[in-house]
């Protein structure tokens, strides 16, 4: 007989069907599948950076440029897309308007040519301009010297504060939307719950978009430019991400939080061009990273802090976008009514 108060024991196999649903199952899969995709998202698109049609403007003498165009573009694996520019301070501007990654600029009175980089576009893709076009200068027996005419912030040595401060605000964007949706809900119980919950992400976007400026700027002094203009694209790319966050939320429950962390961890943390920039990834990241709030706004504080605002309007243009549709998403989710599951009616 058994003692009262004690379950009686069901056997091993038993216990391990009542203690495991096929939806935990099933969960646990997917948390699987997701940690795989973590690995292969990261090691694929950083384990081996080559150049594709990396940006070398020439500036020589009409004699002199077709050859040197030409031996640029004969680097294997199409690695440079070589265009020309009439003088070097054109090359400069274009660099620092962000539309080429390098110049070289031919010295016809000498034998030792110069090129130009931006440093803050990307160390990575600076070093691999130099290589390419120290061994073409060794080949035809010239020198080259180097000149970084838009250099890293000393508190930014390896140009990595930028991705580091959007993954942060990423991070924050998709962890407060999650939590709103675990304590009150997947799915807000009306249209206004739904106004609550996405004028509380905006406070908390504001917020998180000062303090992580704060951070990296006069508190440590790790990255230059606009302190309101950083902020204001901190708060877009929090605001963007928990939008979305929440929207998934509404549609596919906790599952949703699964697919926030597959679009914005596993495949756009690699992609945003802040380890390697797009010329140096693989086809898959370097397609999809401009259009990822990751890589948007990646390059949205990069351009802020080194270029001047130049080309900023694309990436401010997609966090609006990932943005609107996280708002729309949600409110149609909570206009549709409910699906039958579990609804809190806290906010």
């Amino acid at each position: 007989m058994t003692a009262p108060g004690k379950v009686p024991s069901q056997g091993l196999v038993a216990e391990l069907k009542e203690a495991v649903t096929p939806r935990t199952a099933l969960m646990v899969i997917a948390v699987l599948l997701l940690q795989l995709g973590f690995i292969t998202s990261y090691v694929g698109a950083l384990h081996h950076p080559t150049p594709h049609e990396l940006s070398i403007a020439v500036v020589a003498p009409p004699q002199v440029s077709p050859k040197l165009v030409g031996a640029l573009e004969s680097v294997p694996d199409d690695a440079v897309k070589a265009v020309t520019a009439p003088d070097a301070a054109t090359a400069a501007a274009r660099i620092k308007d962000q539309k080429i990654y390098a110049a070289l600029v031919y010295d016809p009175a000498g034998t030792e040519d110069t090129l130009l980089v931006g440093g803050a576009r990307g160390p990575s893709a600076a070093r691999a301009a130099e290589t390419i076009v120290t061994g073409l200068e060794k080949s035809q027996g010239r020198t080259v010297r180097t000149e970084d005419v838009v250099p890293l912030a000393k508190g930014d040595p390896n140009g990595l504060t930028s991705f580091y401060l959007v993954i942060g605000w990423c991070v924050g964007g998709y962890l407060v939307a999650s939590i709103l949706g675990v304590s009150a809900g997947a799915r807000p119980a009306n249209t206004n719950r739904a106004v609550i919950r996405l004028g509380t992400l905006a406070l908390y976007s504001v917020a998180a978009g000062i303090g992580g400026a704060v951070i990296a700027g006069p508190a440590l002094d790790a990255l230059p430019g606009s302190f309101w203009g950083l902020s204001g694209v901190g708060a877009l790319v929090v605001f963007a991400v928990g939008a979305f966050t929440m929207a998934l939320q509404c549609l596919f429950d906790i599952v949703g939080i699964g697919l926030a962390v597959l679009i914005f961890v596993v495949l756009g943390n690699p992609s945003a061009g802040g380890v390697f920039p797009p010329p140096l990834m693989p086809p898959f990241w370097r397609a999809i990273g401009a259009w990822i709030p990751n890589g948007a706004g990646t390059d949205a504080t990069r351009s802020i802090a080194y270029f001047g605002a130049t080309n900023l309007g694309m990436p401010l243009l997609v966090l609006m976008a990932w943005a609107l549709v996280g708002v729309a998403v949600t409110f149609a989710a909570v206009m549709r009514g409910p699906r039958g599951g579990r609804e809190l009616v806290r906010p």
